[in-house]
Formats: structure tokens, C-alpha cells, sequence
């Protein structure tokens, strides 16, 4: 039998060789401490895309080219590395310090914008927490009070009006969750305040028919001291509802609760009565 060797091509050896002086020529200038070698070479990375290397190489160079006139493209070239790379948290405090080191720089309307837009992209599903939605809601609205003629500006406002029905959707999921585990105290509260942060909700009916069943509830597994008042909260809410919504939809519904707190007002009040 005959016994076949293990062969190494010599196209896999050429190509073995050329990624090791590839690898070594980039490591050779990564450390070769030269500022303005390293420079050119990170720009040509940045041209073809190639971003890792670039940003690599720039941020070695940014403390020499500090001051000094190529320090606004270094500078702005670095930021965009990192939103081309995907890291949003780092491509928002490099752009948003670009624009506030480089005041008169003519890409610093880009700068600020592009900031308020790696914090955009940031911004997670409504059931998290919106800690990255309010920051971009607040670099939006800056980059809007900075440059107000901005042919930007309404992608801006667009934007924020986005962000902001994410926060509005948070919030009533906040107050459904409160309604569902029976905290109704807390549901009202969580709910009101929605109305107050977000009046031009429309949920608004949803949010009040809402309101209306916590309070019903609330005040049905209330201890008895305390039903007149709660019953007479509900019926405060009811009017508060038929008033905005007279043709609802729900409008039997709310009705019933309604009379059933009449009814309780009544046979509280008839107690009373009694007892005294």
C-alpha cells in the first residue's frame, strides 16, 4: 500500500506568509513611534474601512497631535471608529467631547448630532430601564437649542417624539403591572402622573378607564371606615371620564361601576343612619 504524505501547499505557505508580514508590518507600525507615519497609515485604514486598525492607530498619536491643526480630524475621525464599530456608549462621549473641545469646528454640528444619535441607538425596549432614552431625549433637544436652523432638526424632533412614546409606553405598562398585582393605590398614582408627564397620550382613555377600575377596586376591599370616602373617589373618577369620553366604547361599563358605588354610597350612608 502506498503511503501518502501529508503535503503542504505552496499557495497555503504563501498565504501563511503574507498574513504573518501583514501582521508584522501593522505591529512593526503600531510600535515604531512615529507620530506622523502612524497617522497617515490610521487615515488610510479609516478610508478603506478598515476601522479596529485605524482606531488603534489613533488613539496611540491623539496626546502627540493635540493643539495642533490635524487634532480636529484625529479627533473626530476616532469618534466615528467607534459608532462604525457599533460601540454606541463610546462613539456618544467621544462625539459629544469633540463638539465641546472643537467649538468652531465646521463638523461640530455633525459631532453633537451624531452623539445624540450613538445614545438613540442605545435605547432598549420599553420594559427596561430608559435611563439611555432620557439621555438621548436631552442630547436631541441640545443639538435642537444649538443648532436650531439645522436641516436636522425635525429628524430631531421626530426622533424625541419616538423616545418619548417609549417612555409613555413604560409608564402604562408600570400602571398595568401595579392594576394587575393589586396594588391600586399605587396603579392611581403611576397612572395620574403618566396623564401629567404625557398630555397628549392617546392612551388617554385607556389610562382613565384604568384609573376608574383601581379606584373601584381599591375602594370595595377597603375596611369599612374608609368605602365613603374611596366610593366617592370613584365616582369623582367616572365623571372625570364620561366628561372625555362621553362616547366610549366602555361607556356601559364604567356606568356599572358607577351605580354600583351609588349603591354602596347608599346602603353606607343608610348604616349611619341607623346607628345614629
Amino acid at each position: 500500500m502506498l503511503k501518502i504524505k501529508n503535503v503542504i501547499s505552496p499557495l497555503i505557505i504563501l498565504i501563511i506568509i503574507l498574513f504573518a508580514s501583514c501582521k508584522s508590518s501593522f505591529e512593526k507600525l503600531r510600535t515604531s513611534n512615529e507620530p506622523e507615519k502612524i497617522f497617515v497609515s490610521a487615515n488610510k485604514y479609516y478610508q478603506d474601512g478598515d476601522y479596529l486598525k485605524a482606531q488603534t492607530l489613533y488613539e496611540i498619536v491623539l496626546p502627540y497631535y493635540k493643539g495642533k491643526k490635524q487634532a480636529e480630524e484625529l479627533f473626530f475621525n476616532f469618534a466615528n471608529t467607534y459608532y462604525q464599530l457599533e460601540d454606541y456608549i463610546l462613539a456618544a462621549h467621544y462625539f459629544k467631547s469633540y463638539a465641546n473641545s472643537f467649538i468652531n469646528s465646521p463638523k461640530r454640528e455633525e459631532a453633537l448630532y451624531m452623539a445624540a444619535y450613538s445614545e438613540y441607538l442605545m435605547s432598549p425596549d420599553a420594559q427596561l430601564d430608559q435611563g439611555e432614552t432620557l439621555k438621548a431625549i436631552d442630547d436631541f433637544q441640545l443639538f435642537v437649542n444649538t443648532f436650531p436652523k439645522s436641516d436636522k432638526v425635525e429628524e430631531c424632533n421626530k426622533n424625541i417624539d419616538e423616545l418619548r412614546k417609549k417612555l409613555e409606553e413604560k409608564a402604562y405598562k408600570a400602571g398595568e403591572l401595579y392594576f394587575n398585582i393589586k396594588s391600586y393605590v399605587s396603579a392611581i398614582v403611576s397612572l395620574e402622573n403618566m396623564l401629567k408627564d404625557y398630555p397628549e397620550t392617546d392612551r388617554e382613555e385607556d389610562v382613565r378607564y384604568l384609573i376608574l377600575k383601581s379606584a373601584y377596586n381599591y375602594a370595595k376591599n377597603s375596611i369599612y371606615e374608609r368605602k365613603e370616602e374611596r366610593y366617592t373617589s370613584t365616582i369623582e373618577k367616572y365623571k372625570a371620564f364620561v366628561k372625555k369620553f362621553p362616547k366610549s366604547k366602555r361607556i356601559e361599563k364604567v356606568r356599572k361601576i358607577y351605580k354600583n358605588s351609588l349603591l354602596e354610597l347608599k346602603k353606607f350612608k343608610d348604616d349611619k343612619r341607623y346607628k345614629s
